[in-house]
């Protein structure tokens, strides 16, 4: 018999601003603990260095995060020139230190991100990346000593921008595909400009749909679930719901798709449904004249519907 698990079930994303110094999963489980969730994930780990968005995907709402672990990203980053590092950040130990140029400028800098880190390139991750290596992760080989060949991948740079220059530092903002790494931007950016470099602030700022805008911190999140007065459990969590956005969200760049009840009940007995549709791939299915969210399907090219991942119809317990 499965075991049941422990907690309430609670379906929806939290939009966390993560704070530097908490490992991506250290803040899930907080989250996750203020909630009483059964289940949470997140979507796409950001270093302790790192701030900003890491969206919290609780309950029913997992089985959509897929969707933003591929979808694309916005950080702002701060370059520190004349330091390199071996992890090509500032948790990493020094391993080689140069004078900045002091001819350095804004022209020469916007050429090298134009010809550079623009469009489709290819990069080399860092070893002291959560990429995995037979199982193991890359940046754990490295703190063994343990020398590992880490091949290029493709990335899309759609958009990188320079904020702001200083006598040694320079800002960045990047909008990238998924698995572009920041700190390989700047690690190569700092050898084009013969002095090194390694990033010094790194904060996400979008993921997919999601804005800075629409993030809480864990304080925020916090003192929501503080007592108030006349507060009973039930209280509590209902604030804390209210901030949760649908599971929906995380797939809005999908098409929206309508089902009468019938329908939408032969698709979750796995019956299919043998209406013809006009549109084509993934949809999101909801329920006409509702806002009820039935998940993920997807028509085939001769308009059939099938389902790809739906709601749970258990009752929660």
């Amino acid at each position: 018999m499965a075991r049941k698990p422990k907690g309430r079930r609670i379906d929806g994303v939290f939009l966390l601003d993560k704070p530097g110094g908490l490992s991506s999963n250290g803040a899930l489980q907080r989250v996750k603990r203020l909630y009483g969730a059964a289940k949470a994930g997140h979507t796409g780990a950001l270093d302790p260095l790192a701030t900003g968005m890491l969206p919290i995907c609780l309950g029913e709402a997992t089985k959509y995060s897929q969707f933003l672990l591929d979808s694309d990203k916005r950080y702002r980053t701060t370059a520190k020139l004349g330091v390199r590092t071996d992890s090509s950040d500032a948790d990493g130990e020094v391993v080689e230190t140069k004078p900045v140029p002091t001819d350095l400028t804004r022209e020469r800098i916007e050429v090298l991100l134009e010809q550079h880190f623009s469009g489709q390139i290819e990069q080399v991750p860092s070893i002291y990346s959560a990429l995995k290596l037979n199982g193991q992760p890359l940046y754990k080989l490295a703190r063994k000593g343990i020398e590992v060949e880490v091949k290029p991948r493709q990335v899309n740079i759609h958009e990188i921008k320079l904020l702001d220059l200083r006598a040694d530092e320079l800002d960045l903002e990047v909008y990238c595909s998924k698995g572009t790494y920041i700190r390989s931007i700047v690690e190569d950016l700092g050898l084009l400009l013969g002095c090194g470099a390694h990033v010094s602030m790194l904060r996400r700022i979008e993921t997919g749909p999601y804005r800075e805008a629409m993030m809480m911190t864990l304080e925020q999140l916090q003192a929501l679930a503080e007592p108030r007065e006349g507060d009973d459990l039930e209280c509590i969590q209902a604030r804390l719901d209210q901030v949760l956005l649908p599971p929906w969200t995380a797939v809005v760049s999908l098409p929206a798709l309508e089902l009468s009840e019938e329908q939408a009940k032969a698709l979750q007995c796995g019956q299919g449904c043998s209406a013809i549709f006009e549109q084509r791939g993934q949809v999101r299915l909801f329920i006409a004249g509702s806002e009820t969210f039935i998940g993920v399907g997807e028509v085939s090219e001769d308009g059939l519907l099938k389902p790809k991942r739906l709601m749970s119809t258990a009752p929660a317990e």
